[in-house]
């Protein structure tokens, strides 16, 4: 039997029924299942800004900014869980799943304490082997970085649009979010 959790997904796609949020639908239906409490943070429609770097929270406070960004965070330490879920852009998360990650520096040493399980749901247009490669090191770094305990990586090549994605990724964030 496994136990209930409190996953955090960060979606970061302007596209509300784009291929990232529709595998995130399936990766809530498997964890749904599975027992686990979901939450959505839109990063794309939420009030995010970046990080100022002025460092005023000391890596252990809240945000001067006054956005979204800090209830986010208190969200973030509640959770078992998180999961970030993104088109992938010039190699990377879109812009504004970036704002977000950037702003986990004013919570940095409370984070790496959790031991938080994470995964990552990307998709792509481009089905070639180097379209994955950017994102996949950069999010396998974050999560070291951060003592993430990594549960899977979906890298969805060729997912251009949600009738050109091959069916398989859906099955396989139904089976993540169940098995998380």
């Amino acid at each position: 039997m496994s136990t209930t959790m409190k996953i955090l997904i960060l979606t970061g796609s302007p596209h509300k029924q784009g291929t990232s949020n529709t595998l995130v639908q399936e990766f809530v239906r498997g964890a749904k299942e599975a027992g686990h409490q979901i939450t959505i943070y839109d990063c794309a429609g939420g009030n995010i800004n970046p990080c100022l770097g002025c460092d005023c929270c000391g890596m252990n406070g809240d945000c001067v900014r006054k956005d979204d960004g800090n209830e986010v965070l208190k969200k973030l330490l509640d959770a078992d869980a998180v999961v970030f879920a993104t088109p992938v852009y010039y190699f990377g998360m879109s812009a504004q799943l970036k704002m977000m990650v950037d702003r986990f520096y004013a919570r940095n040493g409370a984070i790496t304490r959790k031991k938080m399980k994470a995964a990552l749901i990307a998709t792509a247009w481009n089905d070639d082997e180097i379209v994955m490669k950017g994102i996949k090191t950069h999010f396998e770094i974050i999560f070291d970085y951060l003592s993430f305990q990594n549960r899977g990586m979906i890298l969805a090549k060729g997912a251009g649009t949600v009738g050109m994605m091959p069916e398989r990724y859906k099955t396989e964030a139904y089976q993540l979010g169940k098995s998380m």
